[in-house]
């Protein structure tokens, strides 16, 4: 087995009795209304009762000592004070008054105290037994208390009798060790509160790699006191101190997660050459790009400088971040100043590297050395794989499973990112049932343990601070489950519901993917706005999507680093739910167009289109002149209304029905959003009335 994977199949301490744990091996679906946790656990059983939350709730620490318990205890336990609106006792220092085992309502056993920084395939697993008399919360690592809390937070519920923990037990631990969300900063900067805001998200939902792309051809986020001027002429003043990072660090580490940093080279490289031009592989000046692509830029690999720059930096950076890992990113490398470049070519047939793909592997191979001399595993996106990739390296798949096969063939361990690129605006579904190792692979039992898990990326082209939350979360939440639940956890109705309560539970974490659209709404309607004119904007908004994959950029091929995210687009959100109610509603029409309630509820929805596209059309002479780009959009929205009223009556026997071809000019997308109907309203066309 390679060096950096981790099994999966190591034998775990039991801390519950073997009549309860032969009890867990069947898993049981919880409830309806005691069933709001994501990721789903690994086993749970859940049993008659209630543990109730009062003001007398005590907690006792009785197991190993570590400050993160009694941290995180205590955010646990504002947080339950937030929701439920109780207050617990409390000394006369402000802090909580504790319990002991026997008079707690919640008890937390930990059996050692984990490093002080997480670590790759440490163990994560915890033990939850509720009963109407406590809660017992048991885990072999502080790491494992940590999961534990969260499955508590999102446990805590209400009925008309008060609040409570649903009665339970919980045997639980992750599929995948390696479970991330990477951070573009560079294209759009995105400062400290953003990534605070967005490790605590992380932590509710379990995830535990935070991977920070930190260096693009837009930018130069992180200061270098080596080379002061690849952050001073590269970053625009915006980015990350040392100070600000270790504070990232240290706030990741409290809550059980990892810091990843990635510098991205010898490609996507204009911010390094900005600053030092004769590292690359043309002649400068460079000026760092203000739009998104691929580009030309490249660092010279042989260029002894380019080498020696590389030693002072990583060195640094080694010493700042205490991972493991250091990713180089290493993508995208086109290769035209490469092969335009005589002695670069010459240096490739002297080495006897035979092209670009020798000279990118021989590059690889010096950072590779670099790296490992100050402690340091290398991992980088699919383009590092060669015959000559160092033994150790990780393979970062973007390409999907074609490069997870070819990588862990060769005995490199792989993370998955293909299929949760949450940027592109794709339903959850499509993330949610993408699986770094699906049922029914055609990888070896060997292969399948150097997968290691997967990242949701969040590339930065087209999001500000104010709007990244709403295209992370709560899609996110979903490929969560899938890197930490078991594989046989693919109820696609089930996740929708989970994921809408998560959801919730993630905005009282701090996050704005859903306060973030009330006063975006206000500003895009204009200062002449009624209250009823941003209820009908709220409803559209809610209905349309932003185009998918990269859909965008050719709409409005002019956007730049400085363009005002603050359109109908930046509005809009990936997977509507009214899109989907509306093909639900088609779905029960067609089962039986002969059924009353359900034909009555497809017009409702077909009718409420209808208005609103008329209030907005008609509203638009006094709102804010940027909607004047919603017109197709909404004139869209009213045929589709008309023509789903008429294939409704006609299926009813009362009349005719357009052909479903008019579909594709209803869904063509304006303003870079689309109606989510396509399917829906195709179905609906294509059934043709019975005489």
């Amino acid at each position: 087995m390679n060096s950096c994977a981790v099994s999966r199949s190591e034998p775990r301490r039991s801390f519950l009795p073997a009549a309860l744990l032969g009890a867990l091996l069947a898993w049981v679906s919880l409830p309806a209304a005691t069933q709001p946790l994501m990721p789903l656990p690994a086993e749970i059983q859940v049993s008659a009762g209630r543990l109730a939350i009062t003001r007398d709730f005590k907690v006792a620490l009785p197991g190993a000592a570590d400050p993160r318990l009694t941290e995180n205890l205590v955010l646990w336990l504002r947080r339950v004070e937030e929701r439920t609106g109780l207050s617990f006792a409390r000394q006369a220092n402000a802090t909580y008054v504790a319990g002991t085992a026997t008079d707690a309502s919640l008890v937390v056993e930990c059996g050692a105290a984990s490093a002080t920084l997480p670590v790759l395939g440490e163990d994560e697993s915890y033990q939850l037994e509720i009963t109407p008399a406590r809660a017992l919360l048991r885990a072999p690592t502080t790491l494992g208390v940590l999961r534990g809390y969260a499955t508590l937070l999102q446990l805590l519920q209400s009925d008309a009798q008060g609040w409570f923990l649903p009665a339970a037990t919980i045997d639980d631990r992750p599929r995948f060790p390696w479970r991330g969300l990477m951070l573009d900063v560079c294209r759009h900067w995105q400062p400290l509160e953003v990534v605070k805001r967005n490790i605590d998200g992380m932590a509710l939902v379990k995830l535990n790699v935070l991977h920070l792309h930190l260096t693009e051809d837009q930018g130069f986020r992180i200061e270098s006191r080596k080379f002061p001027r690849l952050h001073e002429l590269g970053s625009d003043g915006h980015y990350f101190t040392q100070d600000q990072m270790r504070e990232i660090i240290a706030y990741a580490a409290a809550r059980g997660i990892r810091v990843v940093p990635e510098f991205d080279i010898p490609g996507h490289a204009t911010s390094w050459v900005t600053a030092y031009p004769e590292l690359g592989s043309a002649p400068g000046p460079y000026v760092i790009e203000r739009k998104w692509g691929v580009f030309d830029p490249v660092l010279d690999p042989t260029n002894e400088k380019v080498y020696e720059l590389l030693d002072g930096f990583l060195g640094e950076m080694a010493a700042l971040f205490p991972d493991a890992y250091i990713h180089i990113g290493g993508d995208e490398n086109n290769g035209v100043h490469w092969t335009a470049n005589a002695k670069i070519q010459a240096f490739i047939a002297r080495h006897e590297l035979k092209d670009n793909a020798g000279i990118h592997a021989y590059f690889n191979g010096r950072v590779h050395a670099m790296l490992a001399k100050y402690g340091k595993k290398m991992i980088g996106w699919d383009e590092i794989l060669h015959p000559s990739l160092p033994a150790g390296s990780v393979v970062h798949s973007w390409r999907g499973p074609e490069g997870i096969a070819e990588a862990t063939k060769l005995n490199f361990a792989t993370v998955l990112s293909n299929g949760y690129y949450i940027d592109l605006n794709y339903p959850t579904t499509d993330h949610y049932l993408n699986d770094p190792v699906p049922p029914g692979t055609k990888l070896t039992p060997e292969q399948q343990q150097l997968v290691l898990g997967g990242e949701a990326t969040m590339w930065a082209e087209w999001v500000t601070p104010e709007t990244i939350d709403s295209r992370i979360w709560p899609r996110t939440a979903a490929i969560a489950e899938r890197l930490w639940s078991p594989q046989n956890v693919r109820d696609v109705p089930d996740m929708y519901r989970r994921l809408a309560i998560v959801s919730q539970r993630l905005e009282e974490t701090g996050l704005n993917h859903v306060r973030y659209l009330d006063p975006a709404l206000r500003r895009l309607a204009g200062d002449n706005a009624t209250a009823a004119d941003l209820a009908a904007l709220r409803t559209f908004v809610d209905f349309v999507e932003p185009v998918k994959h990269y859909q965008r950029g050719q709409q409005q091929p002019d956007a730049n680093q400085f363009t005002p995210l603050t359109g109908l687009v930046d509005c809009a959100r990936a997977d509507s739910a009214s899109g989907r109610e509306f093909a639900a509603a088609v779905d029960r029409f067609l089962a039986n167009p002969r059924d009353g309630a359900a034909r009555a509820a497809l017009d409702s929805i077909l009718t409420g289109w209808r208005d609103q596209s008329a209030y907005l059309l008609a509203a638009l002479p006094h709102l804010n002149p940027q909607l004047g780009e919603s017109i197709p959009v909404l004139q869209a929205w009213a045929q589709a209304a008309a023509v789903g009223l008429e294939a409704s009556a006609a299926l009813a026997g009362t009349g005719t029905t357009a052909a479903p071809a008019v579909v594709d000019k209803i869904v063509k997308p304006h303003a870079a959003v689309e109606l989510p109907i396509r399917a829906a309203l195709t179905r609906l066309l294509s059934v043709r009335p019975h005489n």
